[in-house]
């Protein structure tokens, strides 16, 4: 019965490669309302009702990469590229700071004028500002010696999504030139470099199966990122994938809840992706076991520009307005948003 790997799932926080398929391909309505009771009760035997929330600034939507299903894909000639200045993503941070925001992600595509020196400027300035602030880092793979100095100068996590931790599912996704091998080997890099560690997928991303999403959620439990990012796939008209289906709810919200039982104190997001297919996403997924939402810090003039997928919500409204809503909206469920840095609680 599927409700008695649940069960064993929530005693022992891992399950083999096939029981985490059955988890997948036997569910039904009964073993998703269980899984997230179970989920829910340990998100507030830790967290309480408490959400995290993290400033996101989108530094730059150029990017070196040309993968399948990105929107800022290098090969993209209808994407209209910006790149923020230090001085823009420091004033973001600014202004997030004055709002409450305890923790800046920086966020961008592997844009080579973001040198490890540049970036240093930046971590190190805004660590003056706001001593009591954590720098999150998303700006893909790097070298030892780049992932090194960063964190020197003060950056405290890293996001690097592994996308699948199939290496032919890998390389149905990412052209030739990018590497499964060395997307697993930065994340082991930034893990021995001390950095709080996130990583991720999407959920029904093209040639995904539920053997693939087996392999996601073991190597999940393997290595226990201290951030775990997923969300629902969604197309782009300028991509290969511009014709696939959506990832669903249902499924995106399923795998919250599993992740929450495999690592009870991960940080794991209700992400805007979350939000874009569904009108209550991110409630939806708090109640599933998330703990952490990201409204965007970014300037309102380039948030469309920065489109990974379609229809992304969130691009007109000012920070201010974008944090004021995720509060009442985390309010309305029984939730409520914290003003901290919000660290993992092991």
């Amino acid at each position: 019965m599927i409700q008695e790997l649940i069960h064993k799932l929530a005693q022992s926080h891992s399950l083999s490669l096939e029981e985490y398929e059955r988890l997948i391909t036997e569910r039904d309505e009964e073993s998703a309302r269980l899984l997230k009771r179970l989920a829910v009760q340990e998100r507030v035997r830790i967290y309480g009702h408490d959400v995290y929330v993290r400033g996101l600034i989108e530094i730059s939507n150029i990017c070196k990469n040309d993968c399948y299903y990105c929107g800022i894909r290098c090969s993209n000639t209808n994407c209209e590229r910006y790149r923020l200045t230090p001085e823009q993503i420091i004033s973001c941070a600014d202004e997030g700071y004055d709002l409450g925001f305890r923790t800046f992600v920086l966020q961008g595509g592997e844009d080579s004028y973001f040198t490890d020196e540049i970036l240093g400027r930046i971590i190190r300035e805004i660590k003056q500002n706001h001593s009591d602030c954590a720098i999150t880092l998303s700006l893909g793979e790097r070298t030892r010696e780049s992932y090194a100095y960063l964190r020197e100068a003060g950056a405290d996590r890293y996001l690097l999504r592994h996308e699948t931790a199939d290496k032919t599912h890998y390389s149905q996704l990412h052209p030739s030139s990018m590497s499964f091998e060395n997307r697993m080997k930065c994340l082991q890099i930034l893990r021995e470099l001390g950095y709080q560690v996130g990583a991720g997928f999407m959920v029904g991303s093209p040639f995904q199966t539920s053997k693939t999403l087996a392999e996601d959620l073991k190597f999940i439990e393997t290595f226990k990122p201290e951030m775990c990012g997923i969300g629902p796939f969604i197309p782009h008209k300028d991509t290969p994938f511009r014709d696939c289906g959506s990832g669903t709810l249902e499924l995106t919200c399923y795998l919250l809840s599993v992740i929450r039982l495999i690592y009870p104190p991960v940080l794991l997001p209700a992400t805007t992706a979350l939000g874009t297919i569904h009108p209550t996403g991110r409630e939806l997924g708090i109640l599933s076991g998330a703990n952490v939402v990201m409204p965007n810090l970014s300037p309102v003039n380039v948030r469309k520009k920065y489109e990974l997928y379609d229809n992304k919500i969130c691009t007109g409204e000012e920070s201010a307005q974008c944090r004021g809503c995720l509060e009442r909206r985390m309010n309305s469920i029984g939730y409520k948003i914290v003003t901290s840095r919000g660290d993992i609680i092991k």
